[in-house]
């Protein structure tokens, strides 16, 4: 696909955007004062930066006023990083040049930044650089998308014609919705337009499934009267709103990363401050309880699949079950000293190792026995969405009453239900509100905390 190649346009205007950053401080800097470790930290901080402003996302029909708002973004963050340096950065050239640097930094950047912007418009006005778009909705609309695409022909869209429900005596017209997934096949399509008003609730599914499927790009046209979805983004080709497809909070890098800073914060904070003190202490008490390891160790399901050893604190007898039998009501295998560390919770604190490592983190989906896993997957629907992110320590369907044994059906439904709910609507906030009323629930009392 055409619209594949500005993937490497985008590299390429990276790559030179620090490569632009490194130079200047090479020209400017006395080579007796270069240092690696400032080279790196700006790259690294120009990059990071840049994901968190969606500085390179720049697409055809973003209009000079969103560039510049990007420049501007971009730069202002980018000098405070760039400044915080300089306080622990000792005396040197660097420092006597470091504005003349940031300044030349913006200036080069933001001139090659405008000519890229309007050297590419240029050049899809002259015919090249263009997807071919599809439309699927009424004549009326389409004709609309028509005209936009031929009066701003710089946005580099080559418009092909439409499908529609209705039949329609006109040359672009290409036949009924359901003859459009084989037209697409068989040429070269890029993008594919929809107006929902006009589409079929489940028509609009498979063709959201077809584009998913074909790697292509769907982008909605609502008329102004449109029930607007909260699973799209509200965006403008030039003056006609469009919709696209809400990327989920897991697919965004920053989540990632903002997620992973809590993670080790948190987990830290309890191996160092409260870990050191209470292993040893509960090792003596369980120890003198029952024989056998502090520690319970098994295998678990991670993330995309991955196995790593789920850590607990042993609050049973040793016994050859523990892989195959999960803890139900008056097990008895669970010692007594056991049974105390299970209500508490305290049996799972081990794994804030587990989160150290990077195999689990505080909130997530909680990982199940991997024989339970095998046959879940084949039992609950979109249970394997679970292991798009990383099992936790504690979860939303945790919170929510389904933890411990799953007697009912509707109990396995219901955890994915909630873990699936989570995925899709993670915040930083969700996060701590979780982890807040899960340290309120160790002081109550709960019917499945055995």
């Amino acid at each position: 696909m055409k619209h594949k190649k500005s993937i490497f346009i985008r590299l390429l205007i990276i790559l030179i955007d620090l490569l632009v950053i490194n130079s200047v401080v090479f020209v400017i800097s006395d080579n007796e004062f270069l240092n690696l470790s400032f080279l790196l930290y700006i790259t690294i901080s120009w990059l990071v930066i840049s994901v968190y402003t969606g500085y390179y996302k720049v697409h055809r029909y973003t209009q000079v006023s969103i560039l510049f708002s990007l420049l501007l973004s971009q730069f202002f963050v980018f000098s405070l990083a760039y400044l915080s340096y300089f306080s622990v950065f000792k005396e040197g050239k660097i420092i006597e040049n470091q504005f003349l640097i940031f300044s030349s930094f913006f200036i080069l950047i933001a001139i090659f930044k405008v000519l890229i912007y309007f050297l590419r418009r240029r050049y899809r006005s002259e015919g090249n650089n263009y997807r071919n778009v599809v439309y699927f909705g009424d004549y009326k609309s389409a004709k609309r998308l028509e005209n936009l695409f031929h009066l701003k022909n710089d946005f580099g869209y080559r418009y092909i014609g439409f499908f529609s429900p209705k039949i329609y005596d006109s040359n672009d017209y290409l036949g009924h919705v359901k003859t459009g997934f084989k037209y697409i096949e068989e040429l070269e399509i890029d993008e594919i337009y929809c107006d929902p008003s006009e589409i079929s609730s489940k028509m609009l599914i498979k063709i959201r499934q077809f584009a998913e499927e074909k790697d292509l790009d769907l982008i909605l046209m609502p008329e102004n009267n449109a029930i607007y979805s909260k699973d799209y983004v509200l965006e403008y080709l030039g003056t006609v709103p469009i919709l696209k497809p809400k990327p989920l909070p897991f697919e965004k890098i920053e989540t990632h990363v903002l997620k992973r800073i809590l993670d080790i914060v948190c987990s830290a904070f309890v191996c160092v401050f409260i870990l050191t003190w209470m292993l040893p202490i509960l090792w003596i008490i369980i120890r003198i309880d029952s024989k056998g390891p502090l520690f319970f160790k098994q295998k678990r399901e991670g993330i995309n699949g991955t196995q790593f050893l789920c850590y607990k604190l042993r609050s049973m007898k040793v016994n050859n079950d523990a892989d195959k039998v999960s803890a139900s009501k008056n097990d008895t295998r669970i010692t007594k000293v056991g049974a105390f560390l299970r209500k508490s919770s305290l049996d799972e604190f081990p794994q804030f190792f587990n989160v150290l490592l990077g195999d689990m983190s505080i909130v997530g989906p909680r990982p199940h026995m991997n024989l339970h896993t095998k046959k879940y997957i084949n039992e609950v629907d979109n249970y394997l969405l679970r292991n798009s992110v990383k099992p936790g320590i504690t979860g939303l369907a945790q919170i929510s009453g389904y933890r411990g044994e799953v007697i009912k059906k509707s109990d396995i439904n219901n955890r994915v239900r909630l873990d699936i709910f989570y995925i899709e609507n993670w915040s930083f906030f969700l996060d701590i509100k979780i982890i807040a009323q899960t340290f309120f629930k160790v002081f109550i009392k709960e019917e499945k905390a055995y």
